[in-house]
């Protein structure tokens, strides 16, 4: 493929529901720009899970699309690809009310100030309504949504009505393409709201134009697309189009419109100058058991070449880049020369890893690292066969390389292998891609709570421990005053005229601190414990450091059985987004979950951040349960705040199941 420069580069992200048809999108758009020879319909219909590159090269300009998942537990790979692209095409379903799934795709370009066009999908169906989901978009968005086409029907589909340009577009099903004609008059009464509708969006996006427009003056043609373009860079317009990628209906009006209206990488935030050095953004790994490792790279300044030798700032090492390419069609093309804006393909790319930063220029400062969404839900796994165990632990780092979004932790306390992700969708994926990818099969487990027990009251106790068999004998003694206290375990002596040698306190403290790793209740470690050795005995013999530490742990025992010994669970902070009509839902989920409301703020767009903090035995399920409670549009954050005394009836259920475990 030949190389591009910035400005004729557009690089897409592709966002809407599973199902909508944004796979479809790409096989049309590749048909539209002679990719193949013929329109490729997917024969199976599977919802993504990882995005997907793809580049096309139309009229002399190269279009970087980036395809992303439909379902919201895939958010990281939407999170990353938005730190390569400048626009945004959200494909939603005409044959459909307006669902969470746009939504979340206006919502998101939103957050990421991106231009977009929204491309309602399958016009030609029987079931679609273009007027009702207009008007749904209207009524939820206002009057940034702006109607590009007006379908035609004389009864079923037979094309479409460029409002912009007051054309219209005739479907031809042998050619399966559209072929430009004048507007039917029938469909002039239809047209005119519309383009009124258009007129006064366009025109509030700039003073003078609004000032012709309210007078009553025609907008000329040039003021019309002029308006319409800035409108929709900063964010104000979002045109609607409509069209069907099944029987490529549309394509080639969007394929246009993404060159006329989206921008450019330097319209966004990439430098044009040429003569700056090369530096680049490593946005996203991928692990292919065929050929590697994978980088995908946004070019951020200068130009890259082959075998060009680079720094890569974020771990400081020198590295050679060999060959790059582009993707077309499930194809590696290689590419001579990238150019600002640009995005490549890096394979065996063993050093490189997500959010690099990559330079000819040592001192090159680094690019801002994508921050992944912390985890949901949380799940406890292990092999299927028992010698998997690193088999396991590789494959888990090569996928967490892929998805950073998914934490991997060894519980040493539970002997849990547990993992992070943010929904079921994700944990399926993670365990198809784990069999597939790895010959790993797994499964799962009740996930684990790691209680802790503490004592409530002060006790004084001895600690005697006494052997005699034959030559020297054992002996040490131990009296030790156990007392509750905030942090986590404290040790001090108060001996008086050497009842127990100095050289043998440190043999005391050690027996103690090893005792902490198994309480009397459930045998879970203890926490908040304060130990004060304050007499004791020895043998002038028979006294040894094992001795004791033999005492000390004796004295343990007996002195957290006698002070009131309780069980502690750990307590999480929780902040809760939500829509606004769920928090009365959401915070009397948390009273029930034995859980205490902090404060509630309002969040932004309608949503309101709810801070609470719950005990982690009621979160396991959380993510699960919060989707369900708010139609999906709900997620949360969690971090463990502090242990805290499990209420006693509760507690003597946990005491009983781990005792006969």
């Amino acid at each position: 493929m030949f190389s591009y420069s910035s400005d004729k580069i557009r690089n897409v992200i592709l966002l809407g529901q599973s199902g909508f048809g944004k796979s479809y999108l790409k096989e049309a758009m590749s048909f539209t720009a002679h990719l193949d020879s013929a329109l490729v319909v997917p024969k199976e219909q599977v919802a993504s899970t990882g995005l997907e590159l793809f580049s096309i090269p139309w009229q002399d300009h190269k279009y970087n699309f980036i395809d992303t998942p439909g379902s919201s537990d895939f958010y990281a790979e939407i999170k990353s690809a938005f730190t390569a692209v400048d626009s945004a095409v959200i494909v939603v379903d005409a044959t459909s009310e307006l669902q969470l799934g746009t939504h979340k795709a206006i919502e998101a370009t939103d957050e990421q100030s991106v231009p977009r066009f929204i491309f309602m999908n399958k016009i030609d169906d029987s079931e679609a309504n273009f007027a009702d989901l207009l008007a749904q978009l209207r009524e939820q968005y206002g009057k940034r949504i702006v109607p590009f086409h007006l379908p035609m029907h004389n009864p079923t589909f037979t094309g479409y009505i460029n409002i912009a340009k007051m054309t219209a577009s005739e479907f031809d099903a042998k050619a399966q393409a559209c072929h430009d004609t004048v507007i039917p008059e029938v469909y002039l009464s239809e047209v005119e709201p519309l383009r009124e509708m258009l007129l006064e969006s366009v025109a509030e996006t700039d003073e003078v134009l609004l000032d012709l427009f309210l007078s009553g003056e025609q907008l000329s043609d040039e003021q019309v697309q002029s308006g319409l373009r800035a409108g929709v860079l900063d964010g104000s317009l979002i045109p609607v189009l409509c069209g069907s990628t099944l029987h490529n209906i549309g394509v080639r009006t969007l394929l246009n419109m993404i060159w006329d209206y989206l921008p450019a990488p330097t319209d966004a935030r990439i430098s044009p100058d040429q003569n700056l050095p090369f530096s680049g953004f490593v946005f996203k790994t991928v692990v292919d058991r065929f050929i590697g490792k994978i980088s995908l790279l946004q070019v951020r300044s200068g130009s890259l070449t082959a075998e060009t030798v680079v720094t890569n700032i974020s771990k400081g090492q020198s590295d050679k880049i060999g060959k790059f390419y582009t993707y077309n069609r499930n194809e590696l093309i290689e590419q001579t020369t990238a150019y600002a804006g640009d995005i490549i393909v890096l394979v065996k790319a063993a050093t490189f890893s997500t959010n690099d930063t990559i330079s000819t220029d040592a001192k090159w400062p680094a690019y801002e690292a994508i921050k992944f969404p912390t985890s949901q839900l949380f799940v406890a796994i292990q092999p299927e066969k028992q010698n998997d165990d690193e088999k396991l632990s590789q494959a888990l780092q090569k996928l967490q390389e892929e998805d950073p979004s998914i934490t991997i932790e060894r519980n040493l306390e539970t002997h849990q292998l547990v993992v992070g992700l943010q929904g079921e969708l994700h944990f399926e994926a993670l365990s198809q891609k784990l069999k597939e990818k790895f010959g790993v099969s797994i499964i799962t487990e009740a996930l684990k709570v790691a209680y802790r027990e503490t004592i409530t009251a002060t006790v004084e106790v001895q600690g005697k421990h006494k052997k005699q068999s034959g030559g020297h004998g054992q002996y040490g003694d131990v009296k030790i005053r156990f007392s509750p206290i905030d942090t986590e375990f404290e040790f001090s002596e108060e001996i008086v005229g050497g009842s127990v040698p100095k050289n043998y306190i440190p043999a005391v403290e050690k027996g103690l601190r090893e005792s902490l790793t198994k309480g009397v209740l459930a045998g879970f470690p203890v926490t908040n414990l304060k130990a004060v050795l304050f007499d004791g005995s020895y043998h002038d013999v028979d006294s040894s450091e094992m001795a004791f530490k033999t005492a000390a742990h004796l004295a343990f025992k007996d002195g957290l059985t006698k002070a009131n010994p309780v069980l502690l669970e750990p307590i999480m902070d929780l902040t809760i987004f939500v829509p606004e009509q769920f928090t009365g839902d959401i915070i009397g989920d948390v009273t029930r979950k034995r859980g205490r409301v902090l404060g509630m703020d309002v969040h932004k767009r309608g949503k309101q951040k709810i801070t609470a903090q719950i005990p982690f035995a009621e979160l396991v399920q959380y993510a699960i349960e919060l989707k369900a409670m708010t139609q999906g549009q709900g997620f949360f954050e969690m971090q463990f705040n502090h242990y805290a005394q499990v209420p006693q009836a509760l507690s003597s259920k946990i005491i009983a199941s781990a005792t006969q475990a």
